[in-house]
């Protein structure tokens, strides 16, 4: 292991050129993947945001005890796909309408009796913010007998889950692009070097050496190259993510746990590559 260390280190020095194009190619095309991922991690946390909004609401009869409510609510609670519950009392729901509804202060002025019911405000689990199991919880709502109506918002609910299920497909889509694409990158770049060296491959079969001897100090090579190409590819998403939150939009950058793995694929792409590629030329030998 540490013979083949050392001659992984060794191809820096003899092909200085090539090891620098190589990791050059490994970090734009894991640049590249990287800035997907982040496109996807943001927009994932922004519809996050959006599915908190998702909420139920049940608006009471009138007259409607408050002793009963409260037993309600502890049975709603109760519901795995409810997160909490809050109520909202008729003349709670008249001042609110006043604060948002400014333009209607005069009509709100001229009111001799509220109109406004009381309701209950349902938010919901993460997971289960969904039109299905939102429609779910509602039918169960309408079991109540102190429920007068029900309502979710179902068409913004299923616009959202439509996004969801488009984001999700193109990420699985785009993600897979960029990664088959960085590993043809990857391996090109490494079967140059394999080729160079490929009269010193042909004497070391010569000589005995198997197939795992030849082929470990390429992979610790390309796992080498596929390390310093995800560093590379990390600072340049800085770089662009800062540029991006200071001049358009404030977003959220790689965790430690993210950018470690941004790393760990470089090194996994290096090994696949040179796998693959060593592996080729091993059988023409």
């Amino acid at each position: 292991m540490r013979l083949a260390a050392r001659e992984a280190l060794r191809s820096f020095r003899r092909a200085p050129t090539l090891s620098l194009l190589a990791v050059t190619t490994i970090a734009f095309a894991l640049f590249v993947m990287s800035l997907f991922v982040l496109v996807a991690l943001n927009l994932r946390a922004a519809l996050a945001d959006v599915e908190e909004r998702v909420e139920i609401v049940v608006y009471l009869r009138r007259g409607t005890p408050l002793e009963a409510v409260t037993v309600a609510m502890d049975d709603i609670l109760a519901f795995p796909e409810v997160a909490d519950v809050g109520y909202v009392s008729e003349e709670q729901a008249l001042t609110r309408a006043r604060a948002e509804l400014r333009e209607f202060q005069d009509v709100f002025d001229e009111l001799e009796t509220n109109p406004l019911p009381a309701s209950l405000e349902i938010s919901l689990q993460p997971g289960f913010r969904t039109g299905r199991h939102a429609e779910a919880v509602a039918e169960r709502l309408r079991g109540f007998r102190f429920a007068d109506d029900v309502r979710f918002g179902r068409d913004w609910v299923a616009k959202l889950d439509r996004l969801r299920s488009v984001a999700g497909a193109m990420g699985l889509l785009v993600g897979a692009a960029f990664a088959a694409a960085s590993i043809i990158i990857i391996g090109t770049t490494i079967r140059m070097t394999v080729l160079q060296r490929s009269k010193e491959i042909a004497l070391m079969r010569l000589v005995g050496a198997t197939s795992g001897f030849i082929r470990l100090p390429f992979l610790l090579d390309g796992a080498l190259k596929g390390a310093l190409g995800g560093i590379c590819a990390l600072g340049l998403s800085l770089a662009a993510y800062t540029v991006v939150s200071r001049l358009l939009i404030q977003g959220r950058f790689f965790s430690a746990g993210e950018a470690l793995l941004v790393v760990l694929f470089g090194i996994a792409f290096g090994l696949l590559a040179s796998l693959v590629s060593v592996g080729r030329h091993l059988r023409d030998v």
